[in-house]
């Protein structure tokens, strides 16, 4: 059976109904999951299985029969941990119907069907009595219901729910407890995520000066979580201003109440500076006397010989609402305000205790100034980069004139006042974003440009000579950027906008970027092949059936696709030289007929092949590019350094080959790669 979706096209920019098999969306969660990096991830595995085995050894010491509560099973492999160390019976809950079918054939296959029950329901949902779900309360409670931010999943209300109606009072749990620490740090990169820096402009007239208007500088930003894989954040972008603190801990193995609440700490910074963002990350103890400890604390806390590479759990950036000046030695208090399921942050200077009690507000923050709701945080470090920035001067340098009438195709970009600042006699910019129209107006006002630069509320396709003063465009300028991007082409809208504009262009147009050109390089990951690589057997256990389930989904259509991922968190080795496979020239409207290449890649250092990442490269002017990708290749091994404000497209092979030595290497990776201009779309295929 096939199904009707809507969509709105991230490159072409169209609405578009397309057909869908019904089970798509299963497909695409169970392709998406992160399942396989759980089952690789050795050591949160074998701290379970310690303390699941010690957890039902303490139950059985004083008698009782060992009856586990698994909530969220996913593949069973906990309830299969807990069997095998002697409970008696385990209830295994998941909610999501296919992952739930998959466990029971999984608790199937490795013998365990006489001591697991598999139960799909939400555990809110759960029944426990003689014609329950459950034919008692559990004395052990064993999950795995964690985030990046501890809470962002549910687990408060999942425990507190379990404690009321499914365990014993007194029950044994793994982990028995969660420990949350922060640590005060000052680093422009971070703050870079989150507020706009000034920029300065070297014009004919003098030094001009972009300034972020008042209200995205009071404004405490979205009150999402920045996760990061912050072990790949080198020391030298930030400064430690305090020693690694308790913030707050949770035992689950009492009842636990999840309404909002704050904790507070104080600190004694060990060095003066602007505290700006708070680092933070978790533990668990599996055990009561925290022998039995799985830890998620960057490089600079724990040495690297216990470092576990997991994508699954990270480390948590928060920012402060504004930067605080602090001095050695001077304390202040750190106050962690949390709901159900997210956490904040606020810095406040020592004050009389009932006079704190009153500032502590647990609301959660909100954007006021839309600038957070557009601009996502790579972004807003995109923004202020200032190498970057260059690039556009220079390039704008080279093409405008003082009787240039200028048009932007970007969102939320600098462009208009880069281009009005370095002397076009008219800019106009479409805006084209889903937020309201009222945030560039404070942007404008703010740089004294409300009646400089007109903004055009208008597809461009809907553009008509009376938006444009009946004037013909001269310079076209993007950088591109679009916030529904996700991959490096769908900034191609750029391109397609440009073609829907063409009748209101000058016959000399200038376009910057004038083309693109899609790059492509076959590279070993040090860690990010693991979330599609299969397990086989985890701790003893066959999840073969889970691997096949994987499979299934991504042959179903994901592997036949590329996904996006920051690629400066993930460490890659290039295996071959960079290649230019494509060229998109924005000089010329969109071709009628697809754009499609074949060809090989040499492969020049041992290694596993583990997939190719793609990337593009905009030439803004005559010898003046940027890349979304590659900046550079480090050394002779290959290490590679990532543009750190955008995502790089990874398609991974379906098979591997690894080579010890050169004279073992496959001579080259060939490939074909087809560009559909009536949909957008890239298909590629590559055979080792």
């Amino acid at each position: 059976m096939k199904t009707f979706c809507g969509r709105a096209n991230p490159t072409t920019g169209s609405m578009e109904w397309i057909e869908e098999d019904e089970n798509y969306d299963y497909h695409q969660e169970i392709a998406r999951s992160r399942y396989a990096d759980m089952l690789h991830d050795k050591d949160r595995n074998v701290k379970y299985y310690q303390g699941i085995r010690a957890a039902v050894s303490r139950v059985k010491e004083r008698g009782e029969k060992a009856i586990v509560l698994d909530i969220g099973t996913g593949t069973g492999l906990l309830s299969m941990m807990a069997a095998s160390a002697g409970a008696d019976f385990c209830y295994a809950i998941e909610v999501f119907k296919p992952m739930a079918n998959a466990a029971v054939k999984i608790v199937e296959k490795n013998g365990f069907c006489d001591k697991i029950k598999v139960i799909n329901k939400h555990s809110t949902e759960v029944t426990v009595g003689p014609d329950g779900d459950m034919q008692c309360r559990a004395n052990i409670l064993v999950t795995e219901l964690f985030d990046t931010e501890l809470i962002g999943e549910g687990a408060l209300p999942t425990y507190e729910h379990a404690h009321r109606y499914l365990v014993q009072e007194g029950c044994e749990a793994v982990p028995h407890r969660a420990t949350v620490y922060v640590q005060l740090v000052e680093s422009k990169r971070m703050w870079s995520w989150n507020k706009l820096f000034p920029v300065h402009v070297e014009a004919e007239d003098g030094e001009k000066i972009i300034v972020s208007p008042s209200e995205v500088e009071d404004c405490p930003g979205v009150p999402s979580v920045c996760d990061i894989q912050l072990n790949q954040m080198p020391s030298s972008d930030f400064t430690i201003l305090s020693d690694v603190v308790t913030m707050f801990s949770v035992d689950f193995s009492k009842p636990v109440r999840s309404a909002s609440t704050y904790y507070r700490v104080q600190l004694e910074p060990v060095k003066s500076g602007k505290a700006q963002i708070v680092l933070s990350w978790w533990d668990i103890d599996m055990d009561p006397s925290g022998m039995i400890n799985c830890t998620m604390a960057p490089y600079w806390v724990k040495s690297s010989s216990a470092f576990q590479w997991r994508d699954h759990w990270m480390q948590c950036v928060y920012f402060l609402p504004n930067e605080e000046p602090v001095l050695q030695g001077e304390k202040v208090y750190l106050t962690a305000c949390r709901d159900e399921y997210s956490v904040w942050y606020k810095l406040q200077k020592a004050r009389g205790e009932e006079e704190d009690k009153a500032d502590v507000r647990v609301e959660s923050p909100v954007c006021r100034c839309q600038a957070h709701l557009l601009w996502n945080r790579p972004r807003f470090g995109e923004l202020n980069d200032q190498n970057r920035t260059r690039q556009y001067i220079k390039s704008l340098m080279k093409v405008l004139k003082t009787d240039s009438v200028c048009l932007c195709i970007s969102d939320g970009s600098l462009l208009p006042v880069l281009a009005h600042y370095l002397g076009a006699k008219q800019v106009q910019c479409f805006f084209l974003q889903r937020v309201p129209l009222y945030f560039p107006s404070p942007f404008f006002k703010a740089n004294h440009l409300e009646d400089k630069i007109k903004i055009i509320e208008a597809r461009p396709e809907l553009l008509t000579s009376s938006h444009l003063g009946d004037k013909k465009i001269s310079v076209l300028v993007g950088e591109p950027f679009f916030t529904t991007s996700l991959l490096p082409w769908h900034n191609l809208y750029f391109w397609y906008a440009r073609t829907a504009v063409t009748s209101h262009l000058t016959s000399d147009v200038t376009v910057l970027p004038q083309s693109a050109c899609l790059h492509m390089m076959i590279v070993e990951f040090q860690d990010l092949w693991r979330i599609r690589s299969p397990c086989g057997t985890c701790e003893g256990f066959d999840v073969q059936t889970m691997d096949d389930m994987i499979k299934n989904s991504l042959n179903f259509r994901e592997s036949k696709e590329a996904e996006p991922h920051p690629l400066w968190e993930y460490p890659c080795k290039s295996l071959s030289d960079p290649q230019e496979v494509l060229t998109f020239d924005f000089r010329k409207t969109v071709p009628q007929h697809c754009l499609s290449t074949e060809g090989s890649v040499n492969l020049l250092r041992k290694g596993k092949s583990h997939g190719a990442v793609l990337w593009m490269e905009y030439h803004l002017a005559a010898d003046v590019s940027v890349s979304t990708g590659l900046m550079q290749i480090s050394n002779e091994k290959g290490n590679c350094e990532r543009n750190p404000h955008c995502k790089q497209a990874v398609y991974f092979f379906s098979s591997v080959i690894e080579s010890e030595a050169l004279s073992h290497l496959p001579s080259a990776v060939t490939y074909a790669i087809n560009f559909n201009t009536k949909t957008g779309e890239i298909a590629m295929d590559f055979k080792l």
